[in-house]
């Protein structure tokens, strides 16, 4: 599955979209506000609170990243790691019975060596459905935090990824010689879906 949301999310980063990275952004943002070229930005971003704490805290109006080695050079839109994450876990979800109570969930320990029992209120509610889409959720919204991405791309790209699975998924009930019927799962939305 993962092969097929890669090439999907190449054809959209190549073929369609070609939005350019927060990183490169932020350099029109920098040239823009120093004086050395004249983007058509929105004055609405260049006078934001965002725009200045960076500058302050910075004395750069560029974007600082995680990554030393910067964003990656090909487009933005969408985030392949959101489209194979979406990708997946929508297969997980479909094929797992995604209702199921996690029994005894563990969290690390603060150095990592081991797993301890957790606590939280919500112990006894924690579903595989609902921890698959965290997940997916924290993989698209860890490359957010890197800089290397919008939100948008992240967004999106769970649901592409989601809607390439269900089209595969269809197209292998196809191929079934049992009387298949279908399992239900529910969508990144919330909505139920049957495939």
């Amino acid at each position: 599955m993962s092969s097929r949301a890669l090439k999907a999310v190449w054809y959209e980063k190549w073929y369609v979209h070609r939005v350019i990275r927060p990183e490169e952004f932020g350099g029109r943002i920098h040239l823009n506000l120093t004086g050395q070229k004249n983007y058509p930005i929105d004055a609405s971003i260049l006078d934001s609170r965002a725009v200045h704490e960076v500058f302050a805290r910075n004395n750069t109006y560029l974007l600082p990243l995680q990554y030393r080695e910067g964003c990656p050079q090909h487009s933005s839109y969408a985030q392949g790691h959101g489209v194979i994450a979406g990708a997946c876990v929508t297969v997980l979800k479909w094929f797992f019975d995604e209702s199921f109570v996690i029994p005894e969930p563990v969290v690390p320990s603060e150095d990592g060596t081991e797993l301890l029992p957790y606590g939280g209120s919500d112990a006894a509610q924690m579903t595989l459905g609902n921890e698959a889409d965290k997940l997916a959720g924290n993989i698209g919204i860890g490359r957010n935090f890197a800089g290397v991405h919008y939100r948008s791309d992240y967004q999106e790209g769970l649901l592409l990824g989601e809607a390439l699975a269900i089209s595969v998924l269809r197209d292998q009930a196809a191929t079934y010689s049992e009387d298949y019927q279908g399992f239900t799962f529910t969508r990144f939305d919330g909505r139920p879906e049957t495939v």
